[in-house]
């Protein structure tokens, strides 16, 4: 029977003192815009590579809404977070020795901008059906506020339509999030999870299940990026305190501030100051992307680079015995209607990323949570059949938004690099001061990068949602019921290569 888990100075562990190592992966886009819309979109949240579309989740929304009409656009919305996670997913994800999901909430989904701090009757539903399913086998689940109000970075996952950090220049946004952040911690301080919403045609539930708690803890924030560092740690004492007022046993994850890499605006007492938490570093290597300096061959060199990495994000709290926490991480792989005969190559070095990162958490015994669980093909354990409706239906979609490179998330720009060119090449002749092109989250963002976000990702990416929402008009209940079950679990094909990556640890670690 679980209980709460808890900090020990660098451990997790459980009531009885027993550590307990995370090992798990995040649901990606499922209520956030990162997963079906990868096929439309930028980077983490509706992921655009994950589900596949353009823009930002409330463009999409607002886009599918002029199409369908509202009720019916709901409607396909629900049930595409109905369908995208549910009892078969958790069983499967159990099967190979892994025992955490991170699941990545946009708070949209509990209030909403016009009626702020009024929480939405609906706001729970789907989220205490995937608490329900994971506790049912036995994984721990952490809730991750993905999006924030205002958007507390500028990528696209935070779900704001500009690459300006609203959140940290507006008290009322910072205000909102620590309300919210103490309703969610209402709902589940006592973790009697109710299991009524488990949608299964076998067998249906109508109660709470007391005395077991699957919840691991909250993770406040994704991925901050205040440009000043203080308003962060002011940030993380308000909802620190908001939740302990009401939940005093939950552990918190808390992101560094600047896309989760940099901890040294932090207090040097945060380890008394937020007692019962975990700090969490975001360790994506280089060599796991499209853009890699040169191919991964597990040299020496490659290798080194790789550990000097990930103990450059975990020094902070490494020099003050804190509880460390990878909460994202992971390559993306080739696809053969992308790379062509290329594809077992790439992927095949990809794994061994993979395996070489893990290895060098299994020394630390580090928990962690790769960064997908279910997309359409780009980075999930398991992905969506190409022979589904959905999949059929943007095939073609598809393929533009891939030539284009609109998604910031591991995109190939190779067709459209000598469109974006010109302009990182007129600010650099007349920004001739490097100082001066050093514009936070430098060096998170390049002005390459910060390019490729604002022209590509976010300017182009804008111009294709209408486009997307086309491809529903005049569908049918029963049509939108058909697309959005695509991405049922039984309408997915398992990456074998990654998956036995994952349980071949699972199984050393356990064994160990």
């Amino acid at each position: 029977m679980a209980r709460f888990l808890r900090v020990d100075k660098t451990r997790i562990v459980d009531e009885e003192g027993n550590e307990v190592v995370l090992r798990g992966a995040g649901l990606g886009g499922w209520m956030t815009r990162v997963e079906l819309f990868y096929a439309i979109a930028a980077r983490k949240g509706l992921n655009d590579d994950a589900i596949g579309y353009p823009g930002c989740e409330f463009q999409i929304r607002e886009a599918l809404a002029s199409v369908l009409g509202s009720q019916k656009s709901e409607y396909f919305f629900d049930k595409f977070l109905e369908n995208f996670f549910a009892e078969p997913d958790a069983a499967f994800f159990k099967s190979l020795g892994l025992n955490c999901i991170r699941i990545a909430v946009n708070y949209r989904h509990f209030e909403d901008d016009l009626q702020p701090r009024v929480l939405k009757p609906e706001g729970f539903k789907h989220l205490d059906r995937a608490v329900a399913a994971c506790a049912k086998h036995g994984i721990y689940t952490i809730i991750d506020m993905h999006t924030a109000p205002g958007g507390q970075n500028g990528g696209w996952h935070s779900d704001a339509g500009t690459h300006i950090a609203n959140f940290w220049i507006h008290k009322d946004f910072q205000d909102r999030l620590v309300w919210l952040w103490t309703e969610i911690a209402k709902h589940y301080k006592d973790e009697k999870v109710r299991l009524a919403r488990l949608r299964s045609p076998v067998e249906r539930h109508d109660r709470f299940v007391p005395g077991e708690q699957w919840i691991a803890g909250y993770n406040p924030m994704n991925e901050p990026a205040d440009p000043q560092h203080s308003g962060l740690v002011n940030l993380y004492d308000r909802i620190y305190a908001a939740i302990a007022s009401v939940d005093p046993n939950h552990m918190l994850f808390l992101d560094g501030n600047t896309y989760a890499t940099d901890f040294s605006g932090f207090p040097d007492d945060a380890g008394t100051r937020w007692q019962n938490a975990a700090y969490a570093i975001h360790d994506y290597s280089v060599y796991g992307f499209p853009d890699a300096p040169e191919p991964y061959e597990r040299t020496e060199e490659q290798r080194r680079r790789m550990r000097r990495s990930y103990e450059k994000k975990r020094a902070w709290m490494d020099e003050r015995g804190l509880c460390v926490w990878n909460g994202e991480w992971g390559p993306v792989y080739a696809r053969k209607e992308y790379e062509g005969d290329a594809m077992e190559e790439i992927n095949e070095r990809r794994y061994n990323v993979l395996n070489d990162q893990l290895e060098l958490y299994a020394k630390d015994r580090l928990s962690w949570s790769i960064w997908l669980y279910k997309d359409i093909g780009f980075q999930g354990m398991v992905h969506v059949s190409r022979l589904t409706p959905y999949m059929e239906l943007f095939k073609d979609f598809l393929q533009k938004k891939y030539r284009l490179a609109v998604d910031s998330w591991g995109a190939d720009d190779k067709f459209v690099r000598d469109v974006y060119r010109p302009i990182v090449q007129l600010i650099k002749d007349d920004v001739p001061n490097e100082e001066h092109r050093k514009l936070y989250p430098f060096p998170v963002w390049t002005v390459e990068g910060r390019v490729a976000r604002l022209a590509r990702c976010m300017l182009l990416s804008e111009f294709l949602v209408r486009e997307w929402a086309e491809h529903f008009r005049g569908m049918s209940e029963e049509q939108l019921d058909r697309v959005a079950e695509s991405f049922k679990f039984e309408n997915c094909l398992k990456r074998e290569g990654l998956n036995k990556v994952l349980r071949d640890h699972a199984r050393l670690a356990t064994s160990g």
